[in-house]
């Protein structure tokens, strides 16, 4: 296993630990990309996920989406010897969406161009945060998306109702490179997105990530696809799923109506812009 060190996130000279774990201590703050992991009663798993994070990137940010769990405390005693970790509490359960909002406006104001998100329930591949950051450095004005490569373990439901949702964003954005739009282990350009979120009042709970792909693309943000592994969890394993199957299928098919609207009132500009391109 080689380890392809960023430009900006470690000192020369250090290396590899023997058992492929990186010392997160060793590893120098990036100013510029920024983890952010948004939780919302995610148990043990979310301490999991964050010492995972805390190997492979430096700095790690957490929202506490008005958990009632506990499942901060073990963060918060964690972010007093961990100077590459800060923990943010919201005091009511907003969403993902405005969870990654917070986030996001935090993370600008304090100068970072950049920001990962991944979920909080360990599904995600940590070992891949130095890939799609590398990614991110090399195109900087493009979001990296990852591309789920999933295991025995996915639930079909699941993996159906993602098909159906990504070909509705492949109709709304014209097949503009949206590999899939549910998954949210991806790198945002930060101001793009936040200029995209303040816009508009949707996106802030589960509809964030298809909604977000779509409307950064419709913003002129162009995307690339990045394979990543997942892993769901039984129950029995500490996993944890807030996904409620009408509740947020519902909230998609209400997503899917607007920006279709949207979409076929934006046709005739986007196939104007097209054709010039072609040109």
């Amino acid at each position: 296993m080689v380890y392809k060190p960023c430009r900006d996130t470690l000192r020369s000279g250090i290396l590899i630990e023997p058992n492929h774990v990186i010392n997160h201590r060793m590893l120098s703050a990036s100013t510029s990309h920024l983890v952010l992991i948004p939780s919302f009663n995610t148990g043990p798993k979310l301490l999991d996920t964050v010492k995972q994070a805390r190997r492979h990137w430096n700095p790690v940010w957490v929202v506490i989406d008005g958990s009632n769990d506990g499942s901060e405390q073990a963060l918060l005693t964690l972010q007093r010897t961990d100077p590459g970790l800060r923990v943010f509490i919201l005091p009511n359960n907003k969403g993902k969406g405005a969870a990654v909002l917070y986030g996001l406006r935090q993370a600008t104001s304090h100068g970072f161009t950049h920001i990962l998100t991944m979920d909080a329930d360990n599904q995600h591949p940590a070992d891949s945060l130095q890939l799609f950051m590398d990614e991110s450095h090399e195109a900087p004005d493009t979001m990296i998306l990852g591309n789920p490569i999933f295991d025995a373990s996915a639930p079909r439901i699941r993996v159906v109702g993602r098909k159906i949702c990504n070909w509705w964003v492949n109709l709304e954005t014209l097949g503009c490179s949206i590999g899939d739009s549910l998954f949210g282990f991806r790198v945002y350009p930060a101001a793009a997105l936040l200029r995209v979120m303040l816009a508009h009042r949707w996106m802030r709970r589960f509809d964030f990530d298809a909604e977000a792909a779509v409307r950064l693309v419709w913003a002129g943000v162009p995307a690339r696809n990045l394979d990543a592994v997942v892993r769901y969890f039984l129950p029995s394993e500490g996993g944890v799923s807030h996904f409620r199957y009408v509740r947020d299928n519902v909230l998609l098919t209400w997503m899917h109506a607007r920006l279709l609207i949207e979409f076929v009132v934006r046709l005739p500009v986007q196939g104007w812009r097209r054709l010039r391109s072609r040109l």
